[in-house]
């Protein structure tokens, strides 16, 4: 309670304690750390735990080198939303032609209907490793569950509900220490970058930088600038339209801590999988039971149930943007009204392309193909298809007849430029290797 001044009889404002700092921090975070969280989906903890058991310590490099890469590319997406009170289709229907503007969409949607099929059948998987019960049940469970709570409830109260089942991802923080690595090792792997010319680490790093600058964050990121805008009373473009300093200021911390967050997680699931599998010579994972036994040094029989509730967790998040952000996109390609906060009787196009996105993706677990492979190379799709769309993120950004004064600076511009550049060119060393 605050005390009263007894000269003035107002009420002094007491310090907040460091817990009520800690919490109104977070309380001013929105769509970067949300964005943050959705980056470690199943298929990202997947293709983290094969790159940690196929090569050991030697990509912990990756983590720091893909840091300024990411962040660059989604404060530019979320600048663009910001400032032009637009999603990324939105702007680029009025800056392109059709031709370009619905090649984008079809990139996105390619990349996001795999990845969908892929964290399906991921969390499918992991469910049947802790249950018993096979996978073929429970992708159309999940699929109908995600569908039915986007249907009825909203994407904010599914955040609300099973972002603490991500928690679990900080065990393989944890378990870093318990199995006493060689730190030596880890050092020398985290700052002196090694690369092998093999399709194999080649495939690797394309699925790695795939998994965390993927082209559904970018639609994403943008969409939840404008949806946030909407939600402070700015209803109409021109409300939304510009950004001041400290918006601006807000969505860079924003971006930075989910994206640091992100490859945080990153990190050490690499590092746990070196330590635990790699270091025992188990260097290739095929099911989900195999990937769980990184934890098992600190969880023992509980390692599958920890690594299940990490999976469900992250794709409890993750496949909701995905089928989002597809139906972002195409409903601003076509002009059609359309939010994730809206009821689907005011949106029927909108969550018709949900639906479909989520069903496609349900139709790819059924062809046969095996859960971990799949989520491995829908990272690897992601980060074939991902130049493009950054060198249209970056173009749009730069432009002032787009950002006026907030275009983006040198800097950023260079990060997005060498972002595509180096996706472009470890994509075409993999295929050169094969």
């Amino acid at each position: 309670m605050n005390e009263t001044d007894p000269d003035i009889g107002k009420p002094i404002e007491s310090k907040p304690t460091s817990m009520e700092t800690v919490q109104r921090f977070f309380a001013k975070l929105g769509p970067g750390l949300i964005t943050g969280a959705a980056d470690d989906d199943p298929s990202g903890i997947s293709t983290y735990s094969v790159t940690g058991a196929l090569f050991g310590y030697m990509p912990l490099w990756t983590a720091i080198f893909s840091f300024p890469l990411m962040t660059a590319v989604q404060l530019m997406c979320a600048r663009l939303g910001l400032v032009t009170g637009r999603g990324l289709a939105g702007v680029v229907r009025r800056n392109y032609p059709r031709s370009v503007l619905w090649g984008a969409c079809a990139l996105l949607i390619v990349a996001n209907v795999f990845n969908i099929g892929a964290d399906l059948g991921g969390m499918a998987e992991a469910t049947e490793m802790v249950t018993g019960i096979k996978s073929y049940y429970w992708t159309p469970i999940y699929t109908i569950l995600i569908i039915s709570l986007l249907f009825f409830s909203s994407y904010r109260n599914i955040a609300r509900i099973f972002k603490w089942l991500t928690l679990s991802l900080f065990a393989y923080i944890v378990t870093a220490f318990f199995v006493h690595p060689d730190w030596g090792s880890v050092l020398s792997a985290t700052f002196v970058p090694r690369v092998k010319w093999s399709s194999a680490f080649l495939a690797t790093f394309v699925a790695i930088l795939g998994t965390t600058i993927s082209p559904y964050l970018f639609f994403w990121q943008a969409s939840q600038e404008v949806e946030d805008q909407r939600a402070q009373g700015k209803i109409t473009v021109e409300q939304r339209e510009g950004a001041t300093d400290k918006e601006l200021r807000l969505a860079r911390t924003d971006v930075l801590i989910g994206m640091f967050f992100s490859n945080l997680v990153m990190y050490f699931i690499i590092l746990t999988t070196a330590a635990t599998l790699h270091a025992h010579g188990q260097t290739n994972i095929e099911t989900a039971r195999e990937a769980a036994e990184a934890l098992r040094p600190l969880a023992g029989n509980g390692a599958s149930l920890l690594f299940t509730l990490g999976l469900i967790g992250t794709g409890m998040l993750a496949v909701p943007v995905l089928a989002g952000s597809a139906a972002y996109a195409v409903a601003e390609a076509k002009s059609w009204r359309g939010t994730l906060e809206d009821r689907p009787n005011f949106s029927r196009k909108f969550y018709a392309v949900v639906a479909v996105s989520m069903v496609l993706g349900l139709i790819l677990d059924f062809v046969g193909f095996n859960a971990v492979k799949m989520l491995f190379y829908s990272a690897v799709l992601n980060g074939v298809l991902a130049p493009p769309l950054i060198v249209l993120v970056v173009l749009l950004t730069s432009k002032p007849q787009v950002m006026g004064k907030r275009v983006s600076s040198r800097p950023l511009r260079y990060l997005g430029w060498a972002t595509a550049a180096i996706m472009a060119a470890a994509a075409l060393g993999m295929f050169a290797t094969m």
